[in-house]
């Protein structure tokens, strides 16, 4: 038991809870002793009634005691669909004390993004990345721990809290290792299912320590608070009886000898049977019946207060109750003596003029669940229009209409959708699909119903492509979409069945609705995406003659729209994969561009086209050697989402292209850095999709060229870097970086067949561009000493294809591959023409290992040192360790 052996309603809930209190107290200590130290995370358990809340109680004692700003919030029944709730509640205590003008310099670069969150400033008009938000949310939180030092933060019923406050809690608990503060978290072991529970135990995941589950109290302990709060008289029978009948619940007991008190009932064996009797009367059932007791105007304050959840406050009660002032007043003084409802704890935080609260979760949710069913739902009704009136917007209404049955009002319809907008504007599009979902059932009028369902589409298009997928199409099957929505619809449905991988559905869609128009620019739009999709999907074969109706297309075009510059950029894609002429594919991109820069319309954060074309536009210039351009394409992107604050899959393909971008420099060090956080960002948007399979396959690849091979195996075993790959094209190629990868670790055999795929893929699709695809070279020399007949004729292919291409650095690789097949002068000879065409190229690690195969081959100390301070340079240990043995081994250089 504790110390001082509790004997208060608050305090109750501690018998029983040393250990849990030397938990805290350890953490406290912790916390306050170095402000350099980690963060601390508590987790504590337990059903209903046994005493978590009064364990919080407890910390904010003893935290406060030593000197720590304590903040606190806590999750509610009938508040978990209303976003950030609980975040604000928690962080009240420092938002009311800013000024805006001093929150918008205090969050600086994140005010647009987290202030709306925390209800701060008007949310834009533009639908907000909720993995940004919840970024720019802990961007803010880091900062007022910073300021606010030793914080201690409390979050109580955590499993009612709203998705987006866990989502940030989830993400906010992971930077705990860089963070002095303590966060306590209580919650039922039950009442949580879906993304809720996952989020939960997220948060619980990012502890140092197991969660902490609560027990009931024991007979000895039950013993010890009956006599504490009835009398030392209270004999051992009855004691026993108090426990039997409670389950050792703390609340129940609690609730329970109150109503000992209350009866006069005396604490002996001869009076125990009447306690079964006493418990059902505080309880459930009881509870209610003891409420009807009080009469009929304080049952429906009562009810009007659990319909509003929170800001229970007398007159607005009143208004709901349609009662007036007077009774309202008299309703809720009774209700206070009754041990219902009760004033708000200062301690938590400052509650607004006659603001009242339940006393436990437990009362508020039997209240609630005792309003017959159809008044409760009117009362929803009235409760929304009251806000609405009051001028809190549709999102506050919101919570309410989710109530309300159907009835084929438009109003309700129009509120709803208002509500969606408001919630996507603020990073919460679960809110906003639960808004749009209750408006189908109301349900719309005909000449909107198609409507609804876009715009639930569009909702999840960020968050669940497959749920995305099928709104689009059940809006596209209904009438009433105008034209230009319907075609925004169908590129829609494709992106979403793209980031599904669904690239070929993806296809066929915009294909059949393009046939469906006219030729003009809805028609040229759709074809536009078409040739994306077919563009960069990796199945086999294509759409016979898509590259020369492309290439027709194309030929037209100056770039003076939008359209143009689409088909612009996609001729420049597909000429690059057949390895056609870099300068004149240069050409087509430059025309894509106005004044050198992306045109408005098609820029990173632009929603019309998408991510995929300036990506495919930079990584383009990426392979015909004008790396400049598409280093400052790629780092544009990463800077544009960060500014954004898109931090979910958009960034995370972002920092793998420009990671693709810093590797063909050369500069394999920080191509390693934006890699590993390109795979950081989209483990947490999911495994599997096409945008992790461009992050692990560009990290393996760069840590093959420094060498690092071992680590590149073992990244591929965590990360599932094997068959099947995906159906989107992804650079560079999976399958030959795989097989080069197994080549290096030693597995020969599995190399040479996974090059094999590697040929049969590109030859269904006519990609002979030797530098996407650089199976030839590497095949080559695989088979140099198992068919030298055979990897000659790669090597001679490759330098073809090399020469066809025409760029620096395309044809020193060629040639490089062609010396490693040689030996002699013949290999002096190839080794030295690689060495001069890739010193003019951009890419200083090929040119790195051009000067160390010819420094080996032509046994030059002078190349050898050349490339091994190239090799440093680039950060390639390997080939730096290469050149550092040819010089230490060979006495015969020149």
């Amino acid at each position: 038991m504790t110390e001082e052996r509790p004997a208060s309603d608050a305090s109750a809930g501690l018998w029983e809870r040393d250990t849990e209190v030397r938990l805290v107290a350890a953490a406290l200590d912790e916390l306050c002793a170095d402000r350099s130290t980690a963060g601390t995370l508590l987790v504590f358990r337990g059903d209903a009634g046994l005493g978590k809340t009064a364990l919080l109680a407890e910390t904010r004692r003893m935290a406060e005691l030593r000197g720590c700003t304590v903040w606190s919030a806590r999750g509610a029944e009938t508040l978990g669909s209303v976003p950030f709730t609980v975040l604000r509640q928690l962080l009240q205590p420092a938002l009311v004390t800013l000024l805006p003008e001093e929150a918008r310099e205090y969050l600086g670069d994140w005010y647009d993004l987290a202030g709306p969150a925390l209800g701060m400033t008007d949310p834009g008009e533009r639908q907000a990345d909720p993995r940004g938000v919840v970024d720019g949310l802990v961007a803010a939180a880091r900062r007022l721990v910073e300021r606010e030092y030793p914080l201690v933060l409390l979050v109580d019923d955590a499993h009612w809290a709203d998705q987006e406050t866990l989502s940030w809690l989830a993400a906010f608990a992971r930077h705990l290792g860089d963070l002095p503060v303590l966060i306590v978290v209580a919650r039922r072991a039950a009442d949580v299912s879906g993304p809720g529970a996952r989020l939960l135990d997220a948060v619980a995941a990012a502890a140092r320590r197991p969660v902490t589950d609560l027990a009931a109290l024991t007979p000895d302990a039950t013993a010890g608070l009956t006599r504490a709060t009835v009398g030392p008289h209270a004999d051992a029978p009855f004691c026993r009886e108090v426990w039997a009948v409670t389950a050792g619940n703390p609340y129940e007991t609690v609730e329970l000898l109150a109503k000992v008190l209350d009866t006069e009932l005396e604490p002996v064996e001869a009076q125990a049977g009447d306690l079964r009797a006493l418990n059902r009367s505080a309880r459930g059932g009881g509870l209610v019946s003891r409420l009807k007791s009080l009469g009929i105007d304080a049952t429906r304050f009562a009810w009007a207060a659990a319909v509003l959840g929170t800001g229970i406050r007398t007159g607005l009660v009143a208004e709901l109750a349609t009662m007036d002032e007077r009774d309202a007043v008299r309703c809720a003084q009774l209700l206070r003596t009754a041990r219902i409802l009760t004033e708000p704890d200062p301690a938590d935080r400052q509650p607004a003029d006659g603001e009242l609260v339940f006393v436990h979760p437990l009362i508020a949710g039997a209240v609630y669940h005792s309003i017959p069913d159809a008044l409760r739902t009117a009362m929803h009704g009235i409760a929304a229009q009251i806000i609405t009136d009051g001028g809190a917007g549709a999102a506050a209404a919101s919570r309410h209409l989710l109530h309300v049955h159907p009835d084929d009002d438009g109003e309700v319809v129009g509120q709803l959708r208002e509500a969606a907008r408001e919630h996507l504007a603020v990073g919460a599009p679960d809110a906003a699909r639960r808004c749009l979902e209750r408006a189908l059932r109301e349900p719309p009028a005909p000449d909107i119903h198609a409507h609804v369902l876009y715009e639930l589409g569009c909702a999840t298009l960020l968050t669940a492509p497959a749920t995305t997928v099928g709104r689009l199409r059940a809006a596209l099957g209904t009438p009433g979409l105008d034209p230009a929505t319907r075609v925004d619809a169908v590129v829609r449905l494709s992106q979403a069945l793209m980031h599904n991988d669904q690239l070929e559905e993806a296809v066929r869609t915009v294909e059949a609705e393009a046939a469906r128009h006219e030729p003009g620019a809805a028609r040229l739009r759709l074809q536009a995406v078409q040739y994306l999709w077919e563009g960069i999907h990796a199945g086999e074969g294509t759409t016979p003659g898509r590259s020369e109706r492309l290439a027709a297309l194309a030929a037209t075009c100056t770039g003076r729209d939008n359209a143009e510059r689409v088909l612009l950029i996609l001729r420049g894609f597909d000429a690059l994969a057949h390895g056609e002429s870099a300068e004149e594919i240069a050409e087509l991109c430059d025309r894509a561009l106005v004044n050198g820069r992306l045109a408005p319309g098609l820029g990173w954060t632009d929603t019309e086209w998408g991510i995929e074309l300036p990506l495919m536009l930079a990584t383009t210039y990426a392979h015909i050697d004008r790396l400049d351009r598409a280093e400052a394409l790629y780092t544009e992107a990463v800077r544009t989402y960060e500014r954004a604050g898109w931090s979910g899959g958009h960034l995370a393909l972002a920092h793998a292209y420009l990671g693709l971008g810093l590797r063909r420099r050369g500069r394999l060090r920080e191509a390693e850095t934006s890699l590993r956080e390109a795979l950081r960002l989209a483990e947490d948007v999911g495994r599997g999709l096409p945008l992790y399979w461009t992050a692990i396959c560009n990290l393996i690849d760069t840590l093959l060229a420094r060498g690092h091979a071992e680590e590149a195996w073992s990244v591929a075993e965590r990360h599932g870097f094997t068959p099947p790959y995906p159906s989107m094209i992804v650079l560079p190629d999976p399958r030959c970086v795989r097989g080069r990868l197994l080549l290096a670790v030693g597995r020969t055999d599995d190399g040479i067949n996974e090059l094999e795929a590697a040929a049969k893929a590109a030859a269904l699709r006519g990609h002979r561009n030797p530098l996407m695809a650089p199976w030839a070279v590497d095949l080559a020399r695989a088979l140099a000493g198992r068919d030298p007949a055979r990897a000659a004729r790669l090597a001679a292919d490759a330098r073809r294809q090399a020469e066809r291409l025409g760029t620096d650095t395309a044809i020193g690789e060629a040639l490089r591959c062609a010396a490693a097949l040689e030996t002699g002068r013949r290999a002096v000879q190839l080794a030295a023409q690689a060495m001069t065409w890739l010193a003019a190229s951009p890419c200083r690690y090929e040119h790195a290992a051009a000067c160390v195969e010819y420094g080996i081959a032509a046994r030059s100390a002078t190349e050898l040192h050349r490339g091994l301070a190239l090799a440093r340079s680039c950060g390639a240990d390997g080939l730096a360790a290469r050149a550092t043995q040819a010089l230490q081994t060979d006495g015969a250089l020149n």
